[in-house]
């Protein structure tokens, strides 16, 4: 049900970039007297939901930088911009466009965040009647922070409303631990007033937050925490009304997502825009150019898998043929992916490309699928349960309740369609501590592929020297450097506006 529309904040978001004084800053403070009732902080945490589907941050710029880092997705369109080219090979300069146009709309997304925070001080009601909607700024706060603390480490963190702009002007960077403490403080809030459950999976519930602390936990290597809040959600399935979606499918279809009981908390795009305002650009990056078989004019072809991808996936898995296309249809003949490029000047790399954000986006879905009515899922149940496995896995080595939850989502892996193949996936039981960590770091992999994970997996497990290797999906990225490139380079031009942001990230 796409009832709930996100309003954008027009007072109170200030055009914060750290110390970006050349920019006339707008709205630093909200009027005196805004903030009266609850209504008030929902219009304030509103604006912090609206930036999310922001052509600068999960319409294009931030997912596709995710994307391209990860060791599933090439470039496909050698032409495409340089600025891409440069996140897919591993030599990012510190005024790499893909960064600056997003770092400027997170903070953005916080100052938002801030100022409902901040006024719903100033909302004489009882805390029962107005923590429950100012949780959801909580919330925001919370996944824009873990955003950029993953990405570029120590990160100016700001709490409150910019009030004194010559103060902000020499503001220091916060350190990734004080972050990541803040992020979980924020999110222990957000689980402790946010309802169960909400009238859409876009407005984060107690279930969103409870999720993101198994996830933050996980990320900073806190396995007992992570296990215990993954576990939490788990047993309140269905208190939170959670579980897997049956068909893998369904969970890419824009007209049976709202209905799911799997997404936990999912961006809404609601196939209408105002510029690159709530534009997705997925389908149109990631689709097969020219091609006719879905009505969208064809995609770009910029983001799409390396041939191993498609070599290595077990031909038995249903995902596989749920996530890829092998086929497309010129002039109106099917092709197979062979002979992509061939069938016409200008189409796609012979390789399948990815069909998770083009067979089913729904029928609003126009531009090349830019105008889409299709949610993405930011967290969604079987990622939970992952979060459990692999958790439980390091507290407890090879334990049988980790296998569990790993052959849970597994069972869905093998099910096209309401027929079962006996045959996928092996028997696991029995595994060591090592061989496990392995196979449920493989399981998101497939369970998660091209939904923006991988790289953050990369990231946190350290996982770049091999799978960048020779021998890694894309073969060998010798740019690849591992005491550099685990995080990204600060923007330059924040630097050069606020030296106190020094000094840059190792490498740049």
């Amino acid at each position: 049900m796409k009832t709930y529309k996100y309003l954008f904040l027009l007072i109170g978001i200030s055009i914060f970039g750290c110390s970006d004084l050349e920019e006339e800053p707008v709205g630093l403070l909200a009027p005196d007297g805004f903030f009266n009732t609850v209504d008030d902080i929902e219009t304030a945490a509103n604006g912090a939901y609206g930036h999310m589907t922001h052509e600068d941050f999960w319409g294009r710029k931030m997912s596709l930088t995710l994307m391209l880092r990860g060791d599933m997705v090439d470039i496909g369109d050698p032409t495409t911009s340089t600025r891409r080219i440069e996140h897919n090979e591993f030599n990012v300069p510190t005024d790499n466009g893909m960064i600056s146009g997003y770092w400027l709309r997170v903070y953005q997304m916080i100052a938002a965040a801030n100022q409902a925070i901040a006024g719903a001080d100033d909302v004489n009601v009882a805390d029962e009647i107005k923590n429950p909607m100012t949780a959801r700024a909580y919330f925001a706060r919370a996944f824009a922070y873990f955003h950029l603390v993953r990405q570029f480490g120590d990160i100016p963190y700001i709490d409150a409303p910019i009030t004194d702009l010559e103060a902000s002007s020499s503001i220091s960077k916060t350190s990734a631990a004080d972050v990541y403490a803040n992020i979980i403080a924020d999110l222990q809030f957000a689980k402790t007033w946010l309802p169960d459950t909400q009238i859409a999976r876009s407005i984060p519930a107690k279930s969103a937050a409870h999720s993101y602390l198994a996830l933050v936990y996980l990320t900073i290597g806190d396995y007992q925490n992570a296990y215990t809040e993954a576990k939490g959600v788990i047993d309140n399935e269905s208190v939170y009304n959670l579980g897997l979606e049956a068909d893998f499918q369904s969970l890419f279809d824009a007209s049976q997502i709202d209905n799911s009981v799997e997404p936990i908390f999912t961006l809404d795009f609601i196939g209408a825009s105002n510029g690159d305002d709530g534009r997705d650009y997925q389908a149109a990056l990631t689709g097969l150019r020219d091609d006719e078989q879905y009505g969208l004019g064809g995609g770009w072809s910029v983001g799409v898998p390396s041939l191993e991808v498609y070599n290595t996936w077990d031909g038995r898995d249903y995902r596989k043929a749920v996530s890829l296309d092998t086929t497309g249809v010129f002039d109106g003949v099917l092709q197979p992916y062979q002979v992509f490029r061939e069938s016409g000047a200008g189409r796609g790399v012979n390789r399948p490309h990815i069909a998770k954000y083009t067979r089913a986006i729904g029928e609003t879905a126009t531009g090349n699928g830019r105008g889409s009515n299709a949610n993405y899922m930011m967290i969604r149940y079987a990622e939970v349960l992952l979060i459990a496995a692999e958790a439980h896995n390091e507290i407890s080595g090879g334990s049988a309740e980790a296998m569990g939850y790993v052959n849970r989502v597994r069972a869905r892996a093998r099910n096209s369609n309401g027929v079962t193949s006996g045959l996928f996936p092996e028997d696991i039981a029995g595994l060591s501590q090592d061989a496990l960590r392995d196979v449920i770091l493989e399981e998101r992999k497939w369970e998660l592929a091209f939904e923006f994970k991988r790289w953050y997996d990369i990231a946190r497990r350290q996982l770049g020297s091999d799978v960048f290797s020779a021998s890694g999906l894309e073969g060998d990225k010798p740019n690849f450097d591992p005491s550099q490139d685990y995080l990204f380079p600060l923007p330059a031009q924040e630097l050069a506006r606020n030296p106190n942001l020094l000094p840059q990230n190792p490498g740049y």
